[in-house]
């Protein structure tokens, strides 16, 4: 990966804010406005925030884990950092974008990195109509929740409740329920990367729905549509021994 300039950026938890000072201490850093490069300390959840921040620019995000899991960070390494950066290996990321409309007719949009999920509100069940391309897939779903997973989100939220996980350029979404009870057989889909998702809330008035891309949350949604961005691609920079789509086909065979 060819750069200039890095920014270094860090977790507001302690370890990260002491290996952020440490780092600064070692190798010149810019503001990440500024930077070719930007080198993030923390855990999935900041490196969630940073690509957040970040996307509009396109600017590489190379992760270093400070955090429990980091499936989307690196080993954190203090040594070296200038040469292992020049040998990262880039993944381009395709985001969602999530369109949201609320029982008052306002129109909410968000970008999913993960996944956009819709989730019930109350003790009743949510009931869903899915339709795929403006085709009426399911007519109605009765479930806590459902949701649809890019193939960098299919091992988190996805994979808790046993959504399949996907290979980075397999080209395909996952179509996930949470908790469903009718149809109660039906366990999801795999759809086309390049399709767009329709959601739509029976009843929202006694059973409200929530609709969340990543962290972003929409209550009392109506109607959500969901479907792939065009021209936004963030990047994440990994070591050669430890890119994202080996940690992916990794994944499938963990016990």
């Amino acid at each position: 990966m060819d750069f200039k300039t890095i920014a270094l950026v860090a977790d507001d938890h302690q370890d990260a804010v002491a290996a952020l000072k440490s780092l600064t201490d070692r190798y010149e850093s810019v503001s990440p406005d500024e930077a070719d490069l930007i080198v993030a300390m923390g855990g999935d959840g900041f490196m969630l925030e940073t690509l957040h921040k970040h996307m509009g620019k396109g600017t590489p995000i190379f992760g270093m884990n400070l955090g429990s899991v980091g499936f989307l960070m690196n080993v954190f390494g203090e040594e070296n950092l200038t040469e292992r950066l020049k040998k990262a290996e880039p993944i381009v990321l395709h985001p969602l974008h999530m369109r949201a409309r609320t029982n008052d007719g306002a129109e909410h949009t968000a970008l999913a990195i993960n996944e956009v999920s819709l989730l019930r509100e109350l003790r009743l069940a949510a009931k869903i109509r899915i339709k795929i391309d403006g085709i009426n897939r399911m007519d109605e779903l009765i479930c806590d929740g459902v949701m649809i997973s890019t193939p960098a989100g299919s091992t988190a939220y996805n994979l808790s409740v046993n959504g399949p996980i996907l290979p980075l350029g397999a080209g395909l979404l996952a179509l996930t329920p949470i908790s469903a009870f009718r149809p109660r057989r039906w366990r999801g889909a795999v759809i086309p990367q390049k399709s767009s998702i329709t959601f739509e809330v029976l009843d929202p008035g006694l059973r409200p729905v929530s609709a969340v891309a990543d962290f972003t949350e929409v209550r009392n949604v109506v109607e959500v549509e969901v479907h792939e961005t065009n021209g936004i691609r963030p990047t994440l920079l990994f070591d050669p021994e430890h890119n994202l789509e080996e940690r992916i086909l990794r994944e499938q065979f963990q016990p």
